[in-house]
């Protein structure tokens, strides 16, 4: 039977971008269904059923639902091994896994569209709570780059060497959040140019934001 794939997401999603990217690396179609942040789709109770949280993405296998961006995409992996995102070495998978879940334990959740309106309806108040977290997590993201970069005598295209990884499909769309939120990059010169040679890919540019159907035009 054909694997039919369908992916809950939001078009500014970070957590969606990063698997908009999977798919398309891996060559993989789906239908895409978007969900509304700002008009509060995610709350409905024709998608709290399928994801009770009421976060995205969701990805619908075959009538199976799996969440969580960092699950949809390991399993992906494993499931569709062309164009791998993780290296071969068991080292080298952990170091990429620890850039990874960096940004999506400590930097991405306190920046989430739920706690920043938790924490004030004032959208100033926001934006500098949003780039406090931001910047103090990608200090972390640049600190590990810089390791990596004496590790291996050269930082590379990437984030770990020469091959794209799990560590940059998670760092790019957290770059792009961190650009809207007005984020000084003097300090992360790395973290910057990684992300200006991703953009650059071919799947990277096709899964961004501004890319994606339910994008406003504006944007």
């Amino acid at each position: 039977m054909q694997t039919q794939l369908t992916l809950y997401q939001y078009w500014r999603s970070s957590c969606s971008w990063r698997v908009r990217w999977v798919l398309a690396l891996k060559n993989l179609s789906y239908q895409s269904v978007p969900i509304n942040l700002l008009k509060n789709e995610q709350d409905s109770p024709a998608y709290l059923a399928k994801n009770p949280a009421g976060l995205l993405p969701c990805l619908e296998v075959n009538g199976k639902v799996l969440v969580e961006s960092l699950a949809i995409i390991e399993w992906l992996e494993e499931t569709y091994p062309q164009n791998p995102i993780l290296p071969r070495e068991s080292w080298d998978r952990a170091k990429v896994r620890e850039i990874a879940l960096t940004i999506a334990a400590g930097i991405q959740p306190l920046q989430n569209l739920r706690v920043q309106r938790h924490h004030s309806e004032d959208p100033k108040e926001r934006e500098l709570w949003s780039r406090y977290f931001i910047e103090k997590g990608l200090k972390l993201v640049e600190g590990q780059l810089e390791r990596i970069e004496k590790e291996k005598a050269s930082l590379g295209r990437y984030c770990y060497g020469d091959s794209l990884t799990l560590a940059d499909i998670f760092l790019i769309p957290q770059v792009y959040n961190a650009k809207r939120f007005a984020v000084d990059f003097k300090e992360l010169p790395r973290c910057a140019a990684v992300y200006e040679h991703c953009l650059s890919e071919p799947a990277c540019a096709a899964s961004s934001p501004e890319r994606q159907p339910d994008a406003p035009p504006s944007a």
